[in-house]
């Protein structure tokens, strides 16, 4: 049986050995709630905190900055949701003042983009999508420009979950900045980006970075799934969006996920360390290596976004005359997995958002390609999955090849 090659780590990564020795003891033998005052639940909590203060070190941050959530998700709508809440909040729940005006890029993850259609929706907020040029990238001075003077909140992708392209936060950062120190603005503009997809392979420093909110994930980074965080700079007006408990100070209720968090705690540590970097390193030159293979051997294949500003771990291709679900399906046959358009939409037969945003057909974007490499995998696999590939899109295009011709030819 051939050995399975997985280059869909932009979906999810494996546990880490390290971080599934540090949860599980407390999947049984500490099983205290975080919440309870009694002694199991102290021994839960303390370690709980500790993994708190590890992420906070790793962020620069303070520890009662950051809270934890069930994942990327749920803190992206938090982080939207929240801030506009609180505006209302501090407007005494009047609806009939002026709206909060939100900006973002047409690119974000769904969570991101629905989380802001349904505050439109609501009549609670006015959205302007930043377009991204045809590299993936997207102009701060685009995003300047469109600063109003009620303008909320900015949140901006760090690096885009399909096309891998990173973004100019920092410089985002400094434009909020300059902004706020003018009068004309009602009110300061706050600063929120999706690093999901950046914590394992950049700077995430808070400060540097100039955000006040950010979020991520644990599965993507080695931890478990299920848990997720949401960094809030002291003094930012958030409101929380769950009813409960009041756990993470209010603004989480919920049992804590203490598993998950210590898990959390662990995988975010390990981030740190000089041999991650230097996996990272290799990481990105069996990327490279990847890329100019598809390119060299594939006619009519193409990659989508910059080839420099992007993350060291995606490669993002459109195949031409080929349909991107039966490509993952005869991949998959292969031993091979990949994914098209973002593992939380690949079920969907509509083309990925964030490649018609680069200004690609329907059609260009059916046949697209997502493929993220991870720790693990070695120059041998990656040859063998160039090898499959190969193989699959020759077959493909000698099956509806004619007819995507006749299509193309009428264009």
């Amino acid at each position: 049986m051939k050995k399975k090659i997985y280059l869909d780590h932009g979906a999810t990564t494996p546990v880490d050995k390290r971080v599934f020795l540090e949860m599980m003891p407390y999947f049984s033998e500490k099983y205290g709630n975080a919440s309870s005052l009694h002694s199991f639940g102290k021994d839960t909590l303390d370690t709980v905190e500790k993994s708190r203060l590890q992420l906070a070190r790793f962020f620069g941050a303070e520890a009662e900055e950051i809270f934890f959530t069930s994942g990327a998700t749920e803190a992206n709508n938090l982080a939207v949701k929240g801030i506009v809440k609180a505006y209302y909040a501090k407007n005494k729940n009047d609806y009939s003042v002026s709206k909060p005006h939100i900006i973002t890029t047409s690119f974000e993850h769904h969570c991101v983009l629905e989380s802001c259609q349904t505050l439109e929706k609501e009549n609670l907020a006015k959205v302007s999508y930043i377009l991204p040029q045809k590299d993936g990238l997207v102009r701060v001075s685009d995003i300047e420009k469109a600063i109003q003077k009620n303008t909320l909140l900015i949140s901006a992708m760090y690096v885009n979950n399909e096309i891998g392209t990173v973004q100019p936060i920092a410089e985002i950062g400094k434009i909020v900045k300059k902004n706020n120190l003018k009068k004309s603005l009602e009110k300061k503009i706050f600063f929120h980006t999706d690093a999901t997809q950046a914590v394992n392979y950049f700077d995430c420093k808070v400060e540097k970075l100039g955000v006040d909110m950010l979020s991520l994930s644990a599965h993507k980074i080695y931890g478990p799934k299920g848990v997720g965080a949401l960094y809030v700079k002291k003094g930012t007006p958030i409101k929380p969006i769950l009813n409960g408990g009041g756990q993470e100070k209010g603004l989480r209720s919920g049992t804590t996920n203490s598993c998950g968090i210590i898990g959390f705690g662990k995988a975010v540590a390990l981030l740190s360390n000089k041999k991650n970097a230097q996996k990272n390193k290799e990481t990105l030159e069996l990327r490279n290596f990847l890329i100019e293979k598809i390119l060299k051997e594939i006619p009519d294949s193409r990659l989508n976004g910059s080839r420099e500003k992007r993350s060291p771990n995606n490669a993002n291709f459109s195949f031409k005359n080929v349909e991107g679900e039966s490509l993952l399906m005869m991949l998959d046959a292969e031993g091979l997995a990949c994914s098209t358009g973002s593992a939380c939409s690949s079920g969907s037969l509509e083309p990925s958002h964030v490649l018609l945003s680069i200004g690609l057909l329907p059609e260009e974007a059916h046949g697209s390609l997502r493929i993220t490499l991870g720790r693990q995998n070695t120059q041998k696999e990656i040859e063998n999955a160039v090898k499959i590939i190969k193989k699959v899109v020759s077959k493909l295009r000698s099956i509806s090849g004619k007819v995507l011709d006749d299509y193309y030819a009428k264009k």
